[in-house]
């Protein structure tokens, strides 16, 4: 699943008159650049959810043919659900004895996608992870299983463990790429309509398996900013 429904506030003017998904990096359109990793890696079913300038992703992806791939449309035009709610809205989309590989659109990464789903077999949510410097971390325990969240920037401290020590933990950054079992998309039925995913997994990673990967030299972008499309076009050539 491809997370493209995002307002891109962090992008304008670019996304004033177009989607996160459709602002050009390196000549093609972010979402070109996923779809064709996730195609690449093997991956023959794709669900994009939209929601900011929906129809012009939706007839962009009318035009984008992949042989061997169908991209399927989650369509949250109605009201924005966050990452959590966004993933049990497509969860009919998806075949229910399946991993289900999550990829952000505004993330291009050297990550070797098949290899990373392959080592998502047994574990509920396996979360791509890395030491790069941010302000909010996950936090995990020495055998990399998911434990807490910090902002280190407020001093927030989230745990679902009554007697959790932080500095007990590895500190590691989200990259927005993660592979989750339909088992936890049951465990979401009694959520609101509108949540983040990782308000969901702070609050069962003490009663499921939920884990933090490293990969060695992974190198990522985050195509968030104006300030960071060149970068993103240097990082093109690189990968």
């Amino acid at each position: 699943m491809i997370f493209a429904a995002g307002l891109g506030t962090r992008l304008r003017p670019l996304t004033d008159n177009m989607p996160k998904a459709l602002v050009n990096v390196g000549g093609k359109p972010l979402i070109d650049h996923v779809i064709s990793r996730l195609a690449n890696a093997g991956f023959e079913r794709i669900v994009v959810n939209v929601h900011h300038f929906a129809d012009m992703i939706v007839r962009h992806l009318d035009d984008v043919n992949i042989q061997g791939v169908q991209v399927l449309i989650s369509d949250e035009t109605d009201a924005l659900l966050e990452t959590g709610g966004g993933l049990r809205r497509a969860a009919p989309l998806f075949h229910s004895d399946s991993n289900i590989l999550i990829h952000n659109v505004d993330i291009m990464s050297n990550v070797d996608l098949e290899n990373f789903y392959d080592c998502s077999k047994n574990c509920d949510a396996n979360l791509l992870v890395s030491k790069r410097e941010t302000s909010r971390y996950l936090l995990f325990d020495h055998d990399m299983r998911m434990a807490g969240w910090t902002n280190v920037k407020t001093g927030e401290i989230r745990s679902p463990y009554e007697k959790f020590d932080p500095d007990a933990c590895t500190r590691l950054a989200f990259s927005g790429i993660h592979v989750v079992s339909p088992r936890l998309l049951e465990m979401m039925q009694d959520w609101p309509p509108r949540f983040g995913i990782i308000d969901f997994y702070l609050s069962v990673c003490n009663s499921v398996n939920i884990k933090g990967f490293q990969m060695d030299n992974l190198k990522l972008v985050d195509v968030g900013k104006i300030e960071t499309l060149k970068s993103a076009e240097q990082f093109l050539k690189t990968i």
